[in-house]
């Protein structure tokens, strides 16, 4: 298959990002896109041409980027994140957490954890251009925060507290979250 310089270099810049299988694809519309536009025309505006009617790098990228399973991952877990944190802290306050005999240590621990975590996954929705390393830092993310959601899990069951009614919405919304996060992992893994 014949080819130009031009389209070789947007398809090295998208090996650099996509994954191979996506890429050969590409490539495959690309050069029939490259060769219709050769008929009447010198091969550089050919090539310009047949990457302005397929799109250039950038352009395949973000679309790439929009659609990616781990992407959409990533936002639906940032998404649960204020409503998980309202009835985690009512839960908390509710049954007087700060009176627990858990290290500060620990709790800072945690704290800094989920602060990483949710700086990971917003890193990954607004990423443009990692997509392999977006999906390994959504995967990261969906596991710290379902071992986050499980060591929540653990403190409350392992600190003698009374039944609240916040741990009523709290406990099964974890429960939700890491049953879902866990529906979710084998299609990002997949790809």
């Amino acid at each position: 298959m014949a080819g130009h310089e031009l389209i070789s270099a947007q398809l090295a810049i998208l090996a650099a990002r996509l994954p191979a299988q996506a890429v050969e694809e590409l490539a495959d519309g690309l050069h029939e896109a490259y060769e219709a536009q050769l008929d009447g025309h010198d091969p550089d505006a050919a090539a310009r041409a047949a990457i302005a009617e397929f799109g250039d790098a950038e352009t395949i990228t973000a679309a790439f980027f929009r659609d990616s399973p781990w992407r959409r991952m990533a936002v639906l877990l940032l998404a649960t994140g204020p409503f998980m944190g309202l009835v985690w802290g009512l839960s908390l306050v509710s049954a007087r957490a700060w009176n627990w005999p858990i290290p500060v240590g620990v709790r800072l621990t945690y704290g800094a954890l989920l602060l990483a975590v949710a700086g990971t996954l917003l890193a990954v929705a607004l990423e443009r251009r990692a997509y392999r390393r977006a999906r390994a830092a959504t995967l990261a993310g969906a596991m710290g925060l379902m071992a986050l959601d499980v060591a929540m899990l653990v403190a409350v069951v392992s600190v003698p507290s009374v039944a609240l009614w916040p741990l009523l919405l709290a406990v099964p919304a974890s429960l939700i979250r890491v049953l879902a996060t866990l529906r979710a992992l084998p299609p990002v893994l997949s790809r």
